[in-house]
């Protein structure tokens, strides 16, 4: 009787442990991020921080938990632009309400407290104090952008907090850039939410649109690869006499010039970005020019019709009006849901003829619409906000 009075008391012992271990399987879910930990997290979240340029926030926002957000890492999102340039013939012409795509689907973030600034240390004062149920760090952006030591040092304190730290690495945070490190951060935002379906469906959506561009030019050969020069019309570099920065071969953009778009970088360095004179530009005489983001947007017609750029009017490709602008994307440093827009642009900009059947202006309104389930009109706004809407003049 002893005997199975004990054995009765042990099993009621395995069954409360393995009841326990279950309910707290409930509760937490195991998210395995971008270095590899098994992060536990909350089953149910609903106070959320980022530290991220707007690729976490969007996917956030396309899985409809952005309300979870209670705080930023990144000044560039809750903030509005405007930019000003002057042209030749003493007139000037204005951009206004530029903003990031998740400043303008989620207005309610201007009013969200910052816990990080580019090139600054996170406050952790602040970011404790926010009572976080997850932390998610990108890695690559702009807070933690080509300073590794720091950021580890941040990523470190950040997870001395107690809190569950979730962190993604971007594509220039690889000896290569490629588009596998996006597609896995998105995977990896769609497991802390139990999202995961949604977030695969996303990323094969981006990854079909760039499969679009390779598959229309995979065929051509060397000997027909236009020239392109990733060009970016820095007022700082500007000012200290240079015409821009030149977009070199360690960059993701020219992964997709080289690798999707299947053209050639005119700028064939194996850097970042390096600064570069008027004399420089116009030797290496590209076929064809893409503007970036480069502390400000830079339209086509700048380098047309600014003063400052008639210098290089002798270019094929400005006397061809071969110059495209990628979307404007403030602090943009390892890119957002919107690459494939770059893809796309670089893709038009390289070969007119083989995408002339694609109007850029009504391919960005189904991108939008496609991606963060709009309608035209706030489709129509977000081309607006990212300084686009030259595709439809």
């Amino acid at each position: 009787m002893i005997k199975y009075m004990k054995l009765c008391k042990l099993a009621s012992i395995c069954f409360c442990f393995i009841l326990g271990a279950a309910l707290a399987s409930e509760e937490t879910r195991t998210v395995v991020d971008g270095r590899g930990a098994s992060v536990q997290v909350p089953a149910e979240i609903d106070r959320v921080v980022t530290i991220s340029d707007g690729l976490v926030e969007e996917v956030m926002t396309v899985l409809g938990v952005q309300d979870k957000l209670v705080g930023l890492g990144s000044e560039c999102l809750p903030k509005v632009w405007q930019i000003d340039y002057p042209t030749v013939n003493g007139g000037n012409f204005s951009y206004h309400d530029g903003m990031n795509v998740v400043n303008y689907l989620n207005p309610k973030i201007k009013d969200l407290p910052l816990v990080a600034k580019s090139g600054v240390a996170p406050n952790y004062e602040v970011l404790a104090g926010l009572k976080p149920d997850v932390i998610i760090v990108r890695a690559g952006d702009c807070t933690f952008w080509k300073d590794k030591d720091g950021m580890k040092k941040a990523i470190d304190s950040i997870e001395s907090l107690g809190i569950p730290l979730v962190v993604t690495y971007g594509p220039n945070t690889c000896e290569k850039p490629s588009l596998d490190k996006l597609s896995e951060e998105l995977r990896i935002v769609g497991q802390v939410f139990g999202k995961e379906d949604q977030a695969d469906k996303l990323a094969r959506y981006l990854e079909s649109e760039v499969d679009t561009v390779r598959e229309r030019t995979r065929d051509i050969p060397n000997s027909e690869k236009p020239s392109m020069l990733l060009f970016g019309l820095s007022p700082q570099t500007r000012g200290k006499g240079a015409a821009g920065d030149a977009w070199g071969l360690n960059t993701i953009e020219s992964y997709f010039l080289e690798n999707i778009v299947n053209a050639r970088n005119a700028f064939h360095e194996q850097v970042s970005t390096e600064v570069v004179n008027a004399e420089r530009v116009l030797a290496i005489n590209p076929d064809a020019i893409v503007l970036p983001t480069d502390f400000g947007y830079h339209p086509p017609r700048e380098i047309y019709e600014a003063p400052y750029y008639q210098n290089l009017q002798e270019l094929d490709a400005i006397k061809n009006k071969r110059v495209m602008a990628l979307p404007w994307s403030p602090c943009n440093c390892d890119k957002r849901l919107e690459y494939p827009i770059d893809v796309m642009v670089m893709a038009k900009a390289a070969y007119p003829d083989r995408f002339k059947d694609i109007d850029l202006g009504e391919w960005l309104l189904e991108f939008y619409q496609n991606v963060y389930g709009v309608d035209r009109e706030t489709a129509e706004g977000l081309r607006s906000a990212q300084w686009m809407d030259w595709t439809a003049e």
